[in-house]
């Protein structure tokens, strides 16, 4: 239940970030939904990988190397999802970084587990 509810939260932040960045698109709500199951896919298969890979880099640029790897996990999605566009690499970039703080306000505001 709660990977449910995190789903439609990051495809309501999905949505939300879209509507405030003029290069990034999503057609609808439905849309959204897939963006948010096809980047915790994404994120659970794909990003471990390209961090073991690119170690080096991320160890010598601090760890910021990985907002690349985000950016790189944006674009891939907009190629998998159709009904979402990203005009390039710095609007994936930035993409990224707003949907992160949407989410996570909006995480906040939806309340924490019982546990």
């Amino acid at each position: 239940m709660n990977f449910l509810v995190r789903l439609l939260v990051t495809a309501l932040a999905a949505m939300l970030s879209a509507y405030l960045l003029p290069g990034v698109t999503i057609r609808d709500f439905i849309t959204a939904l897939v963006l948010a199951l096809v980047l915790a896919i994404l994120n659970m298969l794909v990003k471990p990988i390209l961090i073991i890979l690119t170690l080096p880099a991320t160890i010598f640029t601090l760890g910021l190397f990985l907002l690349v790897i985000n950016a790189i996990i944006i674009l891939l999605a907009s190629k998998l999802v159709g009904g979402f566009s990203v005009d390039g690499f710095w609007w994936a970039l930035i993409f990224s970084l707003v949907l992160t703080v949407v989410n996570s306000i909006m995480h906040s505001i939806a309340g924490k587990d019982n546990k």
